[in-house]
């Protein structure tokens, strides 16, 4: 068994999504459910442990990462693979080094690789130098992220501010020897370095990556490493339509998801968060919020109402001059209005954003997610299971999925 600590939700069904297209058979844990729902999990090829860790305190992230490393080696996992987001999103402090140190420790690894690409998403690495489709890391829109701005590009720099064990790179002209030349230059640089940055900038790479690696008891990377991996002639099947109203929650500012709220102002009904209002009544924002969509479905009963925070990079510049907190006052604000219209039967959710996407499913109480086919690389319809209630829900990061996902998705729910 395969098993997963991921620093953020979306994240971890971005991993899961690709290793269900393998062939495996998928969950991701959000948190560490009860035992009740642990039980149910026989069966399973692959687990992901999804954790909000990704931008907190550096303590609290290595103490969580710890925690669910455990529970997967319980569980049976034989590797461990510690997924963060494929543009490499951590600050100087972490957390990206200190989680892989508490795992590298947990597990007692003698080195990890560092393989953030994944190419069918535009990320790829190469001579330890990081890209967003044809622009550097440090060129790309990243460089604005509003908790995580990357003005580097250099893997191997960024990895060593953020840890004590030595970094080291293996470059792509080696990994396109095969497998087994990988594996000894593994072993070469690892006696210098921890820490190793792989080049990958196509599938092919990571097929090789993978395979050098099965042994290895710890990993670290984005997603896109799961996709290396031979693929199981397996009928997963899709994941059960949940009868239930829809609804559409924008909280990314990533420039994909500004085009995505675009495409479906054009299409949907459509509310924009006050950041202002958040502020100073959140009670009377988020009730208002709901008799908005309460009103849309009266109107229409199969529509999905979107409500997003961003629509362009003004309305991020605008939201933190109002307040530092503005960020978690939006994952606030959509986490009540999912969890007030649970009540009113909302049913199928498609999220945009990281912490959004956390936010929502901590809300709606949602312990276990079953992974469902792809609707994009990294975003999949997904079975959420609370105690009480089952959900259909995409949880979707920032710069993924396609121009239209926010209209065409529901048709792929069948």
């Amino acid at each position: 068994m395969l098993g997963s600590v991921a620093d953020d939700f979306t994240g971890a069904t971005d991993l899961a999504g690709n290793w269900r297209s393998r062939g495996l058979k998928t969950a991701v844990l959000l948190g560490i459910p009860p035992a009740p729902l642990m039980d149910d999990l026989d069966g399973y090829d692959a687990l992901v442990v999804a954790q909000k860790i990704r931008s907190v305190d550096a303590d609290a992230a290595r103490t969580a990462a710890r925690r669910a490393g455990e529970v997967l080696l319980d569980v049976g996992c034989t590797q461990i693979y510690d997924k963060y987001c494929s543009t490499f999103d951590s600050t100087p402090d972490g957390n990206i080094g200190p989680i892989a140190d508490e795992l590298a420790e947990l597990t007692g690894a003698e080195r990890a690789i560092i393989v953030p690409s994944f190419p069918d998403a535009g990320r790829t690495v190469y001579k330890g130098h990081h890209f967003v489709l044809d622009e550097l890391l440090s060129e790309s829109p990243m460089r604005h992220h509003p908790l995580n701005p990357m003005t580097d590009s250099s893997v191997v720099r960024l990895m060593e501010a953020q840890t004590d064990r030595p970094v080291g790179k293996i470059v792509l002209e080696v990994v396109r020897q095969g497998p087994d030349a990988l594996r000894a230059a593994l072993d070469e640089v690892g006696k210098d370095a921890f820490y190793i940055v792989v080049d990958a900038i196509d599938n092919d790479d990571l097929r090789i990556i993978a395979e050098a690696t099965t042994q290895e008891k710890l990993v670290t990377g984005g997603s896109g490493i799961a996709l290396g991996l031979p693929h199981r002639d397996t009928d997963l099947g899709q994941v059960e339509k949940i009868a239930g109203r829809k609804l559409v929650l924008s909280g990314s500012a990533s420039a994909m998801t500004q085009r995505q709220v675009a495409h479906g102002k054009a299409h949907l009904p459509h509310r924009k968060a006050d950041v202002r209002e958040l502020l100073t009544d959140m009670d009377h924002a988020v009730a208002e919020a709901c008799e908005w969509v309460r009103a849309q479905w009266a109107a229409d009963p199969d529509v999905a109402p979107l409500i997003y925070s961003v629509e362009s990079r003004e309305d991020v510049d605008a939201a933190r001059a109002i307040t530092d907190e503005a960020s978690s006052l939006i994952e606030t604000y959509f986490g009540r209005i999912a969890a007030d219209l649970s009540d009113d039967g909302l049913r199928q959710i498609v999220v945009a954003g990281g912490e959004t996407s956390g936010s929502v499913c901590e809300a709606l109480d949602i312990r276990i997610l079953d992974l469902g086919e792809q609707l994009a690389p990294g975003v999949s319809w997904l079975l959420g299971k609370s105690d009480s209630t089952e959900y259909n829900i995409v949880l979707k990061s920032g710069n993924f999925g396609h121009e239209d996902l926010f209209t065409s998705a529901w048709g792929e729910l069948r």
